[in-house]
């Protein structure tokens, strides 16, 4: 490209800032240059993020399944041993336990088809620890003989903060269900 070629597409540029936009020319043409390494770079996370996806799931997958067979058994010997009233709550925990594990395997799923974190299956999980804790708690004092006034305080203590961090994700979740309802209409 020439000097005249130059000035004329800049405007009033003077003869000595002439090189300075050829400069800037080139280094535009030296950018386009670097978009397929970026592009190449990007698929290469994206693959990784994949194959940890991937890995993820397995684990969580192979987790869920011991502990629901592990669950099974616990739950048919107790039965058969006439003890299941009295370790409910264990197994509650388990119930529980595998649900969670269940729904962070959904959260890696939507997490590894969307290639975006969604905010909804992390409050679930967040939702469905708090509750477990919540029932795991209640179902363990009721079965304490000696309540001291220092174990009913904690007890209270941890069952209110509970209990607003349940409202907190509950209104968390309806807020962004009211935002994906309203986004829907408006495309």
């Amino acid at each position: 490209m020439s000097r005249a070629t130059v000035q004329a597409e800049i405007g009033t540029t003077t003869c000595t800032e002439v090189p300075a936009a050829l400069l800037i020319l080139a280094n535009v043409q030296s950018n386009e240059s670097v978009a397929p390494k970026r592009a190449w770079a990007a698929r290469a996370f994206t693959l990784v993020e994949d194959v940890v996806y991937l890995g993820l799931g397995v684990l969580l997958a192979g987790s869920s399944i011991t502990l629901l067979i592990g669950g099974l058994i616990i739950f048919g010997q107790q039965l058969v041993a006439g003890s299941l009233g009295s370790n409910i709550v264990p197994l509650l925990d388990r119930i529980l336990l595998i649900l969670l594990v269940v729904e962070l395997l959904y959260t890696v799923q939507v997490s590894f088809r969307e290639h975006t974190l969604i905010p909804e299956p992390f409050l679930l999980v967040g939702l469905i620890a708090a509750i477990r804790r919540v029932l795991v708690l209640t179902a363990e004092f009721s079965q304490v003989q000696e309540q001291t006034d220092e174990l009913f305080r904690r007890f209270t203590i941890e069952l209110v903060v509970l209990t607003f961090l349940i409202i907190a994700l509950v209104v968390s979740l309806m807020l962004l269900r009211k935002r994906g309802v309203k986004a829907e209409r408006a495309t």
